[in-house]
This record gives C-alpha cells, structure tokens and sequence, in this order.
C-alpha cells in the first residue's frame, strides 16, 4: 500500500526493524492508545513488547547488548512509534538521550554499568534541565551541586521531567562552581541514580505528576533534590566532566530536536491518515467529501507537508551519522515538523467536523497531543535563534 513519508537508500536491516515496529504499532498500539490515553494509564505492557523487540538498546553499540544502529534507524522507529502514540515515542525519547549522553561522554565505568541494562530497557533513563523558574534560559538554573571530600551534596528543584518516576537514572544539569568567568563553564551534568516510583531515594525526591492536557499516559513530573548526596563517580564523564556539564547536554539536545521533528512526522501522518479515511466515508450533497474541491486541495496541502517535515528530519538525522555538525539542521527540522504537526492536525480536525471534536473519535487525542511537540526542546523561537546564529557562523564574511 502506498504511504507517505518512505525513506529511500535504507538497507534491508533498516527496512525490516521497520515493517516490524510498523505491525507492531498497528496490532499493539493503535487499538489500545484511546483508553489508555483517557485512563491516563501506563502502558506497561506496550513497554514490554518494545524490551522485546530490542527498541531501547537500539543505538546502544552490540558490545553493550545493543542493536548498534545509526539515528536515522532511531528516528524512523520513532516516528512510526508516534503515528501510533505520542506518549510512547516519549517514553523512549529521554532515554535514548541518557543513553547517547554516556556513550559519547561517560566514562568507560559508566557505560559499562549503565549501557547493558539500558539496552534492555530494564534501566530507564530521564533527562532534567528546567525548573520551574527557567526553561530555555538554561544559564538561570539554580540547583546547585557542592563538593564535600569524594562526594557532591545537590540542591534544587528541576521541572517536566518526562519518565520522571518510571526511571532508573536521571541525567540532571546543575551548577557546580568551578571559578571560570562563564556561566557555562560552571554546570555539571551528573547521573542520579534512584527507585523507580514517585517516592524518596535517599535527597531525590519525585513528588507525584503533574497533569496535563494530552500527553497522557507518560508521567511528566518535578525532581526534589534535598542534601542528596552523591560520590563524585556520578560526574558524567568523571572528574573531566565537572564544569562541561552544559556542553554535554546541549550534544544530547540536538539529536533529542532530530527526534521531537520524528514524533511530529509521526502525529502528522496519523492525523492525514485518519482525515484522508474519514473523507472517503463521509458524504454531503450525494457525494464523498474528498469530491469536493476545497477539501481535495485540503488533503493535498497535508500530504506536502508531512512529505517536508519527514525529508528535513531524514537529512538532519542523515547529517549527524556521518558526523557532520546538524545543529542548524536539526533546528531546521525540529521547527518545521512541529508546525506542520500542528497544522495537519488542526485541518483534520477540521475535516472531521462535529464528530472530531467527540472523545470517542482519535483526531480529539491528536489535538491535545500536538500542541506538545511546539514546545518541547525549545519552541520555534527558539530554533530560530539557533538556525541564524548557526548561519551567522557559517557564512560569516562570505557575503
């Protein structure tokens, strides 16, 4: 069957990981998203179909249990994944970012006792810069970590942890002063370790969720962190990385902006989807409305910009495998698929008519669910910021 979004030159592995996550969505997700998205549950057992299938190990190197694939395999299972659900691409969004964090910049310590239980999805990771006096300012965090012989003693709150209670280990930036002039060279990223559950381990405490329009399902909490202490081993990096905290997060940010622009692929398509089927079947004045010009060329406009969102992700995702810097790209990308998510869903909620605003009909879970993606890793503002700094930078002179 024909569908939008296929990504041409993938390997016979890739295409195979791929048509297996896409049954998997169809039989396992689709059916059962609605009422667990309404009940707010869990989807615990959805969970245990992906620690099958190997998804959080998928670019976990094989020497550490994992699949070993590039990014652009993480980012196409992503999207199908949030065709499905939103919530459940995530739930495997900040740990595929604590994951990449120790692989590229933890200590050789670190990934081995990390990596092996992470590939199986046993040990979930989650990611925390915000409080809740700062979000894209990152150099106005105020939890603050203070070295005591061979330990550091935190404090602070941090905010919208995703996967905040169900994880295991926590990638958390907080302020270490090491007495460089900038602000960002005094950050530290530290691995917090904890109980799964909203409960206390030790000073690290998560309260309880918070509630949310859409994006249910997945717990989004808040992190107390009082006197926890922690050895100095928690250092992402070791002593190395204490004061390269901020730099190392921003390296996980912008392959984590690569994957929010596959969760928004992923929305849009299932939003075209849904409108393109509901066309079909719904008829006014003795016709299917697809008959109609207004909303053929409605349906034409969604398809364009499902096809540009999913080239940008692919290229910006292409672009970081061969290790070429994609912070532009993947600004470029982040933003134009959120929008276009956004888009696409509002006009197949249009499509849908009285019926799309009913709780029965999905296209009502989309439209909750979409206005996230505007806002995670950064806001379109935000990624303008990036993209003409990044131009500036590289086309600096060249006029």
């Amino acid at each position: 069957m024909a569908r939008l979004a296929q990504t041409p030159g993938l390997t016979d592995v890739q295409q195979e990981i791929l048509s297996t996550v896409r049954q998997f969505v169809d039989k396992e997700i689709i059916p059962n998203a609605q009422a667990l998205e309404h009940d707010d549950t869990y989807p615990e057992k959805i969970l245990e179909g992906m620690k099958d299938m190997g998804l959080f190990g998928l670019m976990i190197p094989e020497e550490y249990g994992g699949l070993g694939e590039s990014l652009l395999t993480y980012v196409l299972c992503v999207e199908e994944l949030a065709r499905g659900w939103m919530s459940i691409s995530g739930i495997i969004n900040t740990h595929f970012i604590v994951a990449y964090l120790i692989i590229q910049h933890g200590t050789q310590e670190q990934k081995e006792y990390y990596l092996p239980r992470m590939a199986t999805g046993d040990c979930r990771g989650a990611f925390s810069m915000s409080e809740p006096g700062c979000g894209s300012d990152v150099s106005a965090i105020t939890t603050k970590a203070v070295r005591d012989g061979d330990e550091w003693n935190i404090n602070g709150q941090k905010m919208w942890l995703t996967n905040g209670a169900y994880s295991s280990v926590v990638a958390t930036l907080v302020k270490t002063d090491t007495g460089s002039d900038s602000v960002y060279k005094n950050m530290s990223t530290f691995l917090l370790e904890k109980e799964p559950g909203f409960k206390t381990t030790g000073g690290l405490t998560i309260p309880g969720k918070i509630e949310k329009m859409g994006y249910k399902g997945v717990e989004t909490t808040e992190m107390v962190l009082d006197n926890h202490k922690v050895p100095a081993s928690a250092v992402l990096g070791g002593e190395e990385g204490v004061g390269q905290g901020f730099y190392k997060m921003m390296d996980g940010i912008e392959v984590g902006r690569v994957n929010v622009a596959a969760r928004g692929c992923g929305v849009a398509i299932r939003a075209f989807e849904l409108a393109i089927k509901y066309a079909q079947e719904r008829e006014t004045f003795g016709k299917a409305i697809i008959g109609h010009q207004a909303i053929a060329f409605k349906l034409a406009e969604m398809a364009t910009d499902v096809e540009v969102a999913h080239s940008m992700m692919v290229n910006a995702a292409r672009l970081k495998d061969a290790g070429t810097r994609n912070d532009i790209e993947a600004g470029m990308a982040k933003m134009v698929a959120s929008e276009a998510a956004a888009r696409v869903t509002t006009d197949s909620f249009k499509i849908h008519g009285g019926y799309g605003y009913s709780k029965e009909a999905e296209i009502e879970r989309l439209m909750r669910e979409a206005p996230f993606l505007l806002i995670g890793e950064g806001t379109s503002e935000i990624q303008k910021q990036i993209i003409s700094r990044g131009l500036m930078r590289d086309y600096k002179n060249k006029a």
